[in-house]
């Protein structure tokens, strides 16, 4: 086993955080709000091409908040991509509104045009009513069929709001993803392209929604004097001393991307020829992916060592895994090596199993054979070769 571990995708500093962070205790900046958020917000929006942004506590909170503008209430539908993790579809429920999962393509792994449509008109066809919104999620960085997915939402005139949590720095026809849909979600954990040590954003499609989302991040207070409050707001703006990290982060965030993209010219180096194992790569020369987590998809036909050992007392279910992948990631943990099986499909989990979906198999069969390797700005050419190595010498 390795000494060190290797990491999905540690959390990179540039060492300019700390000058952003003192500034803030400096002035005594240690509240949402300040000259941090405020510079955050303007290097984030000069980034994305100029649309405006508000910096949050969270991606969740972006999503709520974009919900809540597109007027989803209690008893509303929204079409949700099915392929995501959970933080995608719990603001849909926050709002006492039920999602309607949508199953993925082959190409990209996203959202399913054809299928869109198809839940559009049933969920019109069953209800007399259409969805409220539309999200859509770039998995993994990967752009989805978002020109395709834009004609639909115009045509039913839905809201689209994009899940770019795991995306920034990704484009489709060079545009840059969270900008091409009426609300964008941007996360900030420690695991993604760049972190605040927890946060987001909602890029906004005009300055004017960016005022009233502050409204309402900011607890809906109106200008009065004293506190005045007309509906109900929450606590969702990120703080100084958070947004500190961010600015300090902007500066190598092209350094990230041009890491992770290195790591997947690595890895479709290093694994090209092995039989019964494929690379998750961008459809055509339309898409451009951060790569934030490059993933691998199994043959079902592989045989890895130990196999039989993989589920040893676990019943074994459709839900879960194929044995090999299970096997795989066992042998990498024993090695000092993060993988994680591919998403769990919503329509998949307990907990949204009373939602309608729209299904093709596509999303299941992938979490059947998929499993993400690491990727991030930690991440070394030895280590990439070391793990392909043990894929190698572990494939029977």
């Amino acid at each position: 086993m390795r000494n060190e571990k290797i990491y999905l995708c540690l959390a990179h500093m540039s060492g300019r955080e700390q000058k952003f962070i003192q500034e803030a205790f400096d002035t005594n900046w240690v509240v949402p709000l300040g000259p941090n958020v405020n510079g955050f917000e303007a290097d984030l929006s000069g980034f994305l091409g100029g649309r405006p942004v508000v910096a949050l506590s969270a991606g969740t909170a972006a999503i709520h908040i974009s919900l809540l503008h597109c007027g989803v209430s209690y008893g509303d539908e929204v079409i949700c991509q099915s392929f995501t993790f959970c933080a995608t579809a719990n603001p849909i429920k926050y709002l006492g509104a039920t999602p309607v999962f949508v199953d993925s393509e082959q190409d990209s792994w996203n959202m399913d045009p054809d299928l869109l449509e198809t839940a559009i008109k049933n969920r019109i066809a069953k209800t007399g009513r259409k969805p409220k919104a539309i999200i859509l999620v770039y998995l993994y960085g990967m752009p989805a069929k978002i020109d395709e997915i834009q004609t639909i939402a115009r045509r039913y005139e839905t809201p689209l709001i994009e899940d770019a949590a795991e995306a920034l720095g990704s484009r489709f026809n060079g545009l840059a993803c969270g900008t091409l849909g009426d609300y964008g979600i941007l996360s900030f954990n420690g695991n993604k392209m760049i972190t605040t040590s927890g946060g987001g954003a909602l890029v906004c499609p005009n300055e004017e929604v960016k005022k009233q989302v502050m409204f309402y991040a900011t607890q809906a207070r109106e200008p009065h004097p004293y506190y005045q409050h007309e509906k109900i707001g929450f606590n969702y703006r990120m703080s100084n001393i958070c947004a500190g990290i961010g600015r300090g982060q902007m500066t190598v965030l092209s350094d990230h991307i041009e890491h992770h993209r290195h790591t997947f010219e690595l890895y479709r180096e290093l694994l090209a020829g092995i039989d019964g194992v494929k690379l998750h790569s961008e459809p055509s020369g339309r898409y451009y992916s951060n790569y934030w987590l490059n993933a691998i998809e199994l043959a079902p036909t592989l045989r890895i060592k130990g196999e039989s050992f993989a589920y040893e007392g676990t019943p074994r279910s459709s839900c879960e895994p194929n044995a090999n992948v299970e096997a795989l990631r066992l042998i990498m943990n024993a090695e000092g090596i993060e993988t994680r099986p591919l998403w769990k499909p919503l329509h998949l989990q307990p907990v949204f199993a009373d939602c309608p979906k729209y299904e093709n198999g596509i999303s299941e069969s992938l979490f059947k054979t998929g499993l993400c390797l690491p990727s991030g700005p930690c991440v070394s050419d030895e280590d990439i070769r070391y793990i392909v190595n043990l894929i190698k010498t572990n494939i029977e």
